[in-house]
């Protein structure tokens, strides 16, 4: 049984002041509503044509841009708790920890999956439609989904079977709540970087094979040279966002060792840049480059933007001349 002392479990931040805070805020946070308003469009665009809900590339795609949009929100408002350093319970700590794991597992797996996609589209076309169905394609995903499931309930039962619930209902995370923190156990923590290296080696090796694939079946006179530059370009693109998402994984270590050995002012610039690069940046990739490179999606995707843009104006003005005819009315 562990003391009482032991369970408080501490990871120091930058205190900020309240000009700070505020600035602190608006930096990180008017980036990430701009991204979660393009993503969340993409999703509706993705959803608003059969042509995206029959093609298998695009029901991937739909898969990715949800948990990453979810990742998205849960980093922003894990983020800003840091920032105001509100305390966590831990077990409340340790289930978002989990369910970061989840959504981290399922984008990382489904951009794999994207990519083996394109290797069957532009090396094997004539196959391609029997073998990638969307039949298939929703088996995979839930593979997926079952998959990282077991990891999160595997995680979760680490960190959380070493304590009592007497212990648990004291326990709290007091400034900061991250793996670094929740991982309080070895074992936990152990299991958790084996399955990382395991993600990132198993991805890498994936898009790597692709490419190479792609690459190779580029210099058949059979292959369609044009499809088959666009899918490498896209891998490649893949590739970046594979390793800025895995990057991902050791944000909170370089987040303790920069407020541990900067000064303030120094800290809390370099954190927001590492945020914004490591975290947010990945998020908003896919939506990127497929909502501007895909010919089908960017008509598409331009028109429900501006409509959107359109729609919100409209409802502001509108919204402003009835507050002003029910001034007039009273005065």
């Amino acid at each position: 049984m562990l003391s009482r002392s032991e369970l408080n479990v501490t990871v120091t931040g930058p205190h900020q002041g309240v000009l700070g805070l505020v600035l602190f805020t608006i930096v990180t946070t008017l980036p990430c509503c701009a991204f979660l308003f393009i993503n969340l469009t993409m999703l509706y665009t993705l959803r608003s044509r059969p042509l995206f809900r029959e093609a298998s590339r695009y029901v991937l795609l739909f898969n990715l841009l949800l948990v990453d949009t979810v990742q998205l929100f849960q980093s922003q408002s894990m983020f800003l708790l840091s920032a105001v350093s509100l305390a966590l319970l831990y077990p409340v700590c340790a289930a978002l920890t989990a369910f970061s794991s989840l959504t981290h597992c399922v984008s990382v797996v489904t951009l794999v999956s994207m990519c083996l996609e394109r290797y069957v589209a532009v090396c094997y076309p004539l196959r391609h439609s029997a073998i990638v169905t969307l039949r298939n394609t929703g088996a995979a995903i839930g593979v997926i989904w079952g998959v990282s499931s077991s990891h999160v309930i595997v995680q979760l039962s680490l960190m959380l079977s070493r304590f009592s619930a007497a212990d648990l209902g004291v326990m709290q995370m007091v400034h900061y709540c991250g793996k670094e923190s929740a991982f309080i156990d070895p074992v936990s923590d152990h299991y958790d970087r084996a399955f990382t290296y395991f993600l990132f080696l198993l991805g890498a090796a994936t898009v790597s094979f692709a490419y190479a694939g792609i690459i190779v079946a580029a210099r058949s006179a059979s292959t369609d040279r044009a499809s088959a530059v666009r899918a490498r370009r896209t891998l490649l693109l893949h590739l970046v966002q594979l390793g800025l998402s895995m990057s991902s994984t050791v944000y909170n270590s370089l987040l303790i060792v920069i407020t541990g050995s900067l000064e303030r002012v120094p800290a809390v610039r370099l954190q927001i840049g590492l945020y914004m690069a490591v975290i947010i940046l990945p998020k908003c990739l896919s939506s990127l480059i497929y909502g501007l490179r895909d010919h089908n999606i960017r008509p598409v995707l331009v028109m429900n933007l501006i409509c959107q843009c359109r729609g919100s104006a409209l409802h502001t003005r509108t919204r402003t001349r009835t507050k002003n005819r029910i001034r007039v009315q009273l005065s």
